[in-house]
């Protein structure tokens, strides 16, 4: 079993994590967690991540309904980053998009790729 303690955490106890959903290899976001996240995500097997904004843990989708299912964690090399492989329910970005990576540099041109989703 990991223990989130041997991963290596920034200067205020935080790791980023990559989410990216598990069938399509499409990356879905980038958020923060601490050991306690991470422990609790490994648990429960609910993306738990640490909202940097209002210090506590955010629960992917307790208000929204858009889950995230752990099905994989994997450490880089470094030890330093995490990327949670997930089913991911419904739209994973405040914005009520797929993913939060919806805006293309094209030409150096900033570019909405992706519409929210109906």
């Amino acid at each position: 079993m990991l223990d989130p303690v041997s991963l290596k955490y920034d200067a205020n106890g935080l790791i980023p994590c990559i989410a990216q959903d598990h069938a399509s290899g499409e990356v879905l976001m980038m958020a923060w967690m601490n050991a306690d996240a991470v422990a609790q995500t490994l648990q429960t097997g609910r993306v738990t991540y640490w909202s940097r904004s209002r210090q506590s843990f955010w629960i992917k989708g307790e208000s929204s309904g858009h889950v995230q299912r752990l099905v994989e964690l994997r450490i880089d090399c470094d030890r330093d980053c995490l990327l949670a492989l997930v089913d991911q329910t419904g739209p994973a970005c405040h914005t009520n998009r797929r993913s939060c990576f919806y805006t293309a540099v094209r030409d150096g041109q900033e570019v909405v790729i992706m519409e929210p989703m109906t």
